[in-house]
């Protein structure tokens, strides 16, 4: 793994953080963030994470976000397909990634489970899908284009644009007008689903705007490995904020019970 703070995946620049300790290989946890976050956006999870599990903690900004490459927007509507299948193996490869687990939260819980799917990846132990999505539902769309509007003539853009700088533009409009393209209606990974060989610990809040428990349904529904619930109540999209020492306990009792 390079000295420094940039990844060079495909001509791409992308930022990355590791936490924990650096010679481990073997037990190392790569965070995949949701659809507006980046490195900084995870705050101090990753070293609560590391602390918590005494595991190598490493967190990376796709392109479009945070301080790596920009983007060309529109973004393709397969934007979470070609990361799971271009970009990420070739991050895991980079960061020397020999076993652990991927936790992706929102979009990179989609990620996630699209690599685990696609890939018989033998260094992957478990997966941590946090708020994940695998269907389209109106609520989630509608939630959607409530962010839009705080972008355009709320405070969010101010609140985004101290984490992703130059690449505000790309990080907000890449995702919002793939989500509300009418052809992006018809996305559904679930077929991808039904692959996954490993352990899934899926965690939820109970008043998550953007997805139902019907997401997880369908988790437990086509996956053939084992899935484990965790909903937290009075909780939205992100239980890793909202709930850290629930969220953390539920990672905790995964890890410990992996072979």
């Amino acid at each position: 793994m390079p000295n420094n703070n940039t990844l060079t995946i495909n001509n791409l620049k992308l930022e990355y953080r590791a936490v924990g300790d650096i010679r481990s290989r073997k037990k190392t946890i790569v965070m995949l963030h949701e659809g507006l976050g980046c490195v900084s956006l995870w705050n101090d999870f990753p070293e609560r994470l590391a602390e918590a599990t005494g595991w190598r903690v490493i967190t990376y900004s796709r392109s479009g976000y945070g301080s790596s490459s920009p983007c060309d927007l529109p973004r393709p509507l397969t934007y979470m397909h070609d990361e799971a299948f271009e970009v990420l193996p070739a991050v895991l490869d980079r960061v020397g990634f020999d076993g652990g687990i991927l936790l992706g939260h929102s979009d990179g819980a989609s990620i996630a489970a699209m690599y685990a799917g696609a890939h018989s990846d033998d260094r992957l132990r478990g997966l941590v899908l946090i708020a994940p999505h695998f269907f389209i539902e109106a609520a989630g769309l509608e939630a959607i284009e409530r962010a839009r509007i705080a972008f355009v003539n709320g405070d969010l853009r101010p609140r985004l644009e101290k984490h992703h700088k130059e690449n505000i533009d790309c990080a907000f409009w890449g995702w919002c007008n793939a989500w509300l393209d009418p052809d992006f209606e018809r996305w559904d990974i679930r077929e991808h689903l039904s692959d996954i060989a490993q352990p899934v610990l899926a965690i939820q809040g109970v008043n998550d705007e953007y997805g139902s428990l019907e997401q997880l349904d369908e988790l437990e529904a086509y996956c053939r490995a084992s899935v484990a619930r965790f909903i937290i109540p009075n909780c939205g999209h992100a239980p890793h904020r909202e709930k850290p020492a629930a969220t953390l306990s539920a990672i905790h009792t995964l890890i410990n019970r992996l072979p």
